[in-house]
Parts: structure tokens; sequence; C-alpha cells
């Protein structure tokens, strides 16, 4: 796989050695209010990466680590959902120990991973309405609302508009 690395941070995926800070991340109150309620402890944690370990091998979506170059792990992000021109990701979280400016790298990676590495030419996902900072980020992106319910907005992405946002940021913050 092509190495997914920028100024501050980098992606890896995601191992069976992962699932305490998974888990102790996903339990965080700090961090879970807009994610999915976690059942179970480590060890269902841990079943949960094996089966998803799986589905990862036969290319059907993809778990990363975001971590600091010192390898120090700040939080994850999966990419999903494959269609035949579109990829979801979700799944995005950041702890404390996160750089400045790793929410913008980890955006861009994931976009260079769905668009450069897979081949996909959109990306979808959805947002709690509640999550205000969350949506506004996507919205400079470039995002563009196209449905909703009554406790999600779905928005989708071009390649090709993410191309005018990535010549922007790319160079900040060292994406290649």
């Amino acid at each position: 796989m092509q190495e997914l690395k920028s100024k501050t941070i980098q992606l890896r995926l995601v191992e069976v050695d992962d699932a305490s800070f998974i888990y102790t991340l996903r339990c965080d109150s700090r961090y879970n209010k807009f994610l999915s309620y976690v059942n179970g402890g480590v060890s269902e944690q841990e079943e949960w990466i094996k089966r998803y370990k799986e589905s990862e091998g036969r290319g059907e979506q993809f778990y990363f680590i975001i971590e600091t170059p010192d390898l120090k792990p700040c939080g994850t992000v999966r990419v999903y959902d494959f269609n035949d021109k579109s990829f979801c990701w979700g799944s995005w979280i950041l702890n404390e120990n996160k750089t400045k400016t790793a929410a913008l790298e980890a955006a861009l990676l994931v976009y260079q991973f769905g668009f450069d590495c897979l081949g996909f030419v959109e990306s979808h996902f959805d947002v709690r309405k509640d999550n205000e900072k969350v949506i506004r980020f996507h919205e400079k992106f470039g995002a563009k609302k196209i449905a909703e319910d009554s406790e999600n907005y779905y928005f989708s992405i071009s390649k090709e508009q993410l191309s005018i946002v990535r010549k922007k940021y790319n160079r900040i913050i060292g994406v290649k």
C-alpha cells in the first residue's frame, strides 16, 4: 500500500494490538458524542478488529490509526461502503495528542487514499446534525449536502472539487 504520510501525521492500518487504544478512544466522553455506542470491552474490540481484518483482506474496507511521526496514536479513521464510483469515510476521532493540523491532514490523506489509491471519483459520508464544527469543516472542503434525515446530514464531494482544495492545503501541510 502507498505510504499515507503528511507533515505531522501518518495513517497505518489497524492491528488487533490497537484494540485497547480504540476502545479507550471510543469510550471517552470528550470524543464520542457523535459516534455510535460501543458494546463490550477491549476483548470485544479485538474480536471486531479480527473480523474487520478479513474484510480488509478482501479490499472491502480500511481502518486506520492516525499517528504522529514518533508513532504515538492520536486517532482513527475508516474508509468503507464502496460503490461503483464512491467511497464513504468515518469513524474519525482525534484525541488530545493530535497535532495542530491533524484533522486537515487526516482528511487529505483519506481523500488521497480513496481517490488516488482506490481510484474512486467521489466520496460520500454523513455527519450528525449537532456536529456543527465537522459540518463546517467539510463545507470548507466543498462538500455538498445531498440529503438529510432526523439525525444526519449526508454529503458528497468529487475528486474534481477536492483537487481545488488540495492545491490550497497540500502546500501548507506537505501532502504529496
